[in-house]
């Protein structure tokens, strides 16, 4: 069987291809592609959403290919048109967003996801975000780095909250929000969850389940975002939500950019009301030059990396594999979507 490993800078072909190896042998073909993302950010290429490269380079690479293991490899009904000898395509991320799915469907390719994979990472990154801009880190070790002791943080009006004893809202408690949960308990933080499509026993193992959105909010020092992006969730924070948070509070969102309003998030920190937020995705990425975030005051902003870290790539790498694996054997996929 020829397999095509499209992976990147992340995930990389060579990631795939040993993880693949281990899973079924050397009796396969397996051809390698690079794609130039993270080096070059993902984007909308034809109908797919966050995907990196183009139509015919993925075309190219796929000739005669039955299975594609990619992260970002853009599979459009373009590609998969012209890719006609492909059955399976497993996706290196908890979302398929890269795939046209009903298109798939109708050419009979099976198509899988690897989720949980960055749950851990982005866990741990959603936590030292909090830290990050509750505590003015980023501020006051730019301030050394230049030359200045900056004691001027060390007085109550500048050197910032602190996570004990605070109410922390999470708005989504899946595989991310729940490790953030625990967590926080551990700093002991009170957490509060908002999550209407979660087993409510479940929550209040790591946390007290509150069923509305504004009384979440209204009982929240710091909120964090954990929901997915979906046409009911695109916008949840505006100006409305973030005026019922009690004044000083703080605004992290490690989740999807087009979750938050940044303009009311914007207005929030340059009136003061809210005393600082974190950012590592955007609704646009990057945020264009002209984009308010780029002078606001006390917000944390990171390119996008709260899922990254090297065990990710090799969790996505090795789940991927295995999904490779149970199809070749006739068995059935575990994370199968379409």
């Amino acid at each position: 069987m020829r397999i095509l490993a499209a992976g990147d800078h992340f995930v990389a072909p060579e990631l795939f291809t040993r993880e693949l190896t281990a899973e079924i042998g050397t009796g396969h073909s397996i051809g390698e592609l690079r794609l130039d993302w993270p080096l070059t950010p993902f984007g909308p290429v034809s109908e797919v959403d966050e995907a990196s490269g183009d139509e015919d380079t993925i075309l190219s690479a796929l000739e005669g290919a039955e299975v594609c293991v990619t992260q970002m490899g853009p599979v459009t009904a373009k590609v998969l048109d012209g890719a006609p000898d492909l059955r399976l395509v497993v996706v290196g991320r908890g979302g398929p967003v890269n795939v046209n799915l009903e298109a798939a469907k109708e050419h009979g390719v099976q198509v899988c996801n690897t989720p949980g994979r960055n749950a851990a990472a982005t866990a741990e990154y959603t936590v030292g975000m909090m830290l990050a801009a509750m505590r003015r880190i980023p501020e006051t070790s730019a301030a050394l780095a230049a030359g200045r002791w900056a004691g001027e943080f060390y007085t109550y009006d500048n050197c910032g909250p602190g996570l004990d004893g605070a109410s922390v809202g999470l708005i989504g408690c899946g595989a991310v929000g729940s490790r953030v949960a625990r967590a926080l308990g551990a700093f002991g933080a009170t957490v509060l969850i908002h999550d209407p499509y979660a087993d409510q026993d479940a929550l209040r193992e790591v946390g007290t389940p509150v069923a509305g959105l504004d009384e979440l909010l209204r009982r929240s020092d710091v909120v964090s975002l954990h929901a997915r992006l979906t046409p009911e969730t695109r916008g949840m924070l505006g100006a409305r939500e973030l005026a019922l948070l009690p004044e000083g509070a703080v605004v992290v969102n490690c989740a999807r950019g087009a979750l938050l309003d940044e303009d009311a998030l914007c207005d929030g920190l340059e009136s003061g009301r809210l005393a600082a937020a974190g950012l590592d995705v955007f609704a646009v990425e990057p945020p264009p030059p002209g984009s308010r975030l780029r002078t606001a005051p006390r917000l944390v902003m990171t390119p996008h990396l709260a899922g990254a870290n090297t065990s990710v790539a090799h969790n996505a790498a090795r789940i991927a594999a295995a999904e490779v694996g149970r199809f070749l054997r006739g068995e059935p996929l575990a994370h199968r979507v379409v």
